[in-house]
């Protein structure tokens, strides 16, 4: 990031096609190198009972061909030029990258302007995948973790689609079929509901040139506007107990948390700090071996690790806390503990020192998190789906702003026991 605040939008070329692709660019010449990204606006948000997953399946078929590109070749041509790529699906979004060098830009924007239209799901390609997700499915469930977030998530949010993970359930990953995928991925992947993201060492007026080549062409699609059911009120604590393998125990506490557009979301970002670490962009972090629940839970041996997290979304989500439990404790100390340290933030204003430590570290975070070519394209994208540029824009600002009284009021507001959902993992 080229310093502190208002650069992404002050330096980002931002227009549609009238075709309705949204398209970013940023010039950064700070290498031979350009960052393409293609932004959906489709994932577990948009899904619904029996076709959960799907977002997540579609994304695995956009790597198995079109006619102009078989399968194999999207992963052949991008390594030739030493350029790499990736994709992912999140709760509210689908998204693609390549990043290569800039003399091969034309390469990704032809591919990717090629799978919007194009992909043609093979009967065979999708079985292949089934067998592939599903087995992804069952290494997730390997792990406790996963299980006890899995009920945790589904027991917290009752009605909105955010209650269930990503990957989807496996009966319904059993059951799809090829022509409900396609009929997701013809329903989304449209230029009206797509944002194509162009960070790097290019000219902007020859790069417009080249986007309008590769996808004024594509047709508009017909995208529902479907907005998911609103969350009803939590009207109490919800608990889940889940027994298992293994010789370790976990405990997880989840609370409502606000979406990115919220005014409470910076404030819960600081405290989420102050509590279990500040984090980078998409989760993990540097600093919680500082954070006051590292400290009353893995310092004094309760827990082997502590963690929290709290993420921008589109409507309202949740708050994580969660704790690996040592060997010869219970889960009921280390929650104990948890609820302890909570108390203590709802009632002691944090003191001036520890309120900016943890404001530097999220800005620190944040920067260091969008120093390359390719992060910087994974933000501008992301702040478009989510929010928008002039959220981005104010990130560091509205951080550093955050008061000891704005953390104190959102401690007593969201960290509350009737708005919690616990869960433990009890090794057997």
């Amino acid at each position: 990031m080229d310093g502190e605040g208002g650069t992404f939008g002050a330096q980002t070329t931002r227009y549609q096609l009238d075709n309705g692709l949204t398209v970013l660019l940023k010039e950064m010449h700070t290498a031979p190198v350009v960052s393409v990204w293609v932004w959906y606006r489709v994932g577990s948000r948009n899904e619904v009972p029996g076709k959960t997953g799907i977002s997540h399946w579609v994304e695995h078929m956009q790597f198995k061909g079109t006619t102009k590109y078989p399968p194999g070749t999207y992963d052949r041509l991008i390594s030739r030029v030493g350029g790499v790529f990736n994709a992912m699906t999140w709760l509210d979004y689908t998204a693609y990258f390549q990043t290569l060098p800039s003399a091969h830009v034309a390469l990704a924007l032809d591919i990717e302007s090629d799978r919007m239209l194009n992909s043609t799901f093979a009967p065979e390609e999708v079985e292949r995948e089934r067998t592939v997700i599903l087995s992804e499915r069952r290494m997730n469930e390997n792990r406790p973790t996963f299980l006890l977030a899995e009920e945790v998530q589904n027991l917290a949010i009752k009605a909105h689609s955010y209650h269930h993970e990503v990957i989807g359930w496996p009966a319904d990953l059993r059951t799809m079929t090829r022509d409900d995928l396609y009929a997701h991925y013809r329903t989304y992947y449209a230029p009206n509901n797509a944002i194509l993201v162009v960070v790097g060492d290019f000219d902007t007026q020859e790069m417009q040139k080249q986007i309008h080549r590769y996808f004024a062409p594509l047709p508009p699609g017909h995208v529902p506007n479907r907005p998911p059911t609103e969350e009803p009120p939590q009207r109490g604590e919800r608990r889940a107990y889940l027994a298992g393998s293994g010789d370790t125990h976990y405990v997880q506490i989840a609370f409502h948390a606000v979406p990115a557009l919220h005014e409470d979301f910076f404030p819960m970002v600081v405290l989420d700090a102050i509590m279990g670490g500040a984090k980078s962009f998409g989760g993990g972090g540097s600093s919680h071996r500082s954070s006051r629940l590292y400290k009353a839970l893995v310092t004094r041996g309760l827990a082997a690790d502590v963690g929290t997290w709290i993420g921008p979304t589109i409507d309202p989500y949740l708050w994580w806390f969660d704790a690996t439990v040592n060997q010869g404790h219970t889960p009921e100390e280390v929650e104990n503990v948890l609820w302890e340290e909570i108390a203590r933030v709802q009632e002691e204003r944090v003191q001036t020192a520890e309120l900016e430590k943890a404001r530097k570290q999220v800005r620190a975070h944040f920067i260091y998190g969008a120093e390359s070519i390719t992060n910087q394209a994974r933000w501008l994208g992301f702040a478009e789906v989510v929010t928008h540029l002039e959220w981005l824009d104010a990130y560091i600002d509205r951080i550093a702003a955050v008061s000891a009284e704005d953390v104190q009021r959102v401690a007593q507001k969201y960290l509350r026991r009737d708005q919690a959902t616990v869960g433990w993992y009890v090794a057997q």
